[in-house]
């Protein structure tokens, strides 16, 4: 019980290392960052406001995020097996670091990258992953919901109903749900200006 609460802990704090910040800062282009309509600290925002680099940066940083707590949880001897209610707060806990972020006044990001990130660190179990993977890319290439809030509403919607009716590990499943409201409360009250919903059929131009 007591490593369980410890790597919720640790899996919090890494969440709340905000690679957008660290890395627009080192680069000179934290100005640009909180230029955005959304002043959102994250992936897109370090790809759109401050280039490439920084982008790129920022993306691994916040997968890896994500991905280490949950990969060292099972290294050092913990397991998804035998359900508590604590366990599914270790996969969710990056997500919430990110979005309610400790050493940045509890201002953070929409936590899709570290999303994946905690779905990499539950890996061989891959079929999570690929849920979330093809949610997204359903509903970006072929649905095509738009903008770009509801569609990622509409993702961890999907993904954690096919979790669901799939059956997959329970632990795993309700980290997820518990992870999904975070983002998704996060895109609700967002200060985001947003287009009109709209969807478009891939078959209809």
């Amino acid at each position: 019980m007591l490593y369980d609460i410890l790597f919720v802990c640790a899996g919090y704090l890494s969440g709340s290392v905000l690679f957008a910040e660290i890395f627009s800062r080192m680069l000179g282009k934290n100005e640009n960052l909180h230029r955005s309509k959304d002043n959102n600290p994250g992936t897109a925002n370090s790809f759109m406001q401050c280039g490439f680099l920084c982008g790129v940066l920022t993306l691994l940083g916040d997968v890896l995020k994500g991905f280490l707590p949950i990969f060292l949880y099972f290294r050092l001897g913990g397991n998804f097996r035998d359900f508590t209610l604590i366990k599914p707060l270790i996969f969710a806990a990056p997500v919430l670091g990110h979005v309610l972020p400790l050493f940045f006044s509890f201002k953070g990001g929409k936590g899709i990258a570290v999303t994946f990130g905690c779905l990499f660190g539950i890996l061989p179990m891959w079929e999570p992953l690929a849920v979330f993977a093809l949610s997204y890319i359903f509903l970006s290439l072929i649905l095509r919901i738009n903008p770009h809030r509801y569609r990622t509403i509409f993702a961890y919607i999907l993904s954690a109903v096919l979790m669901i009716v799939m059956r997959y590990n329970s632990i795993v499943v309700c980290g997820f749900v518990i992870a999904a409201v975070i983002v998704i409360l996060k895109h609700i009250f967002s200060k985001e200006l947003s287009s009109k919903f709209k969807v478009n059929f891939l078959w209809i131009h």
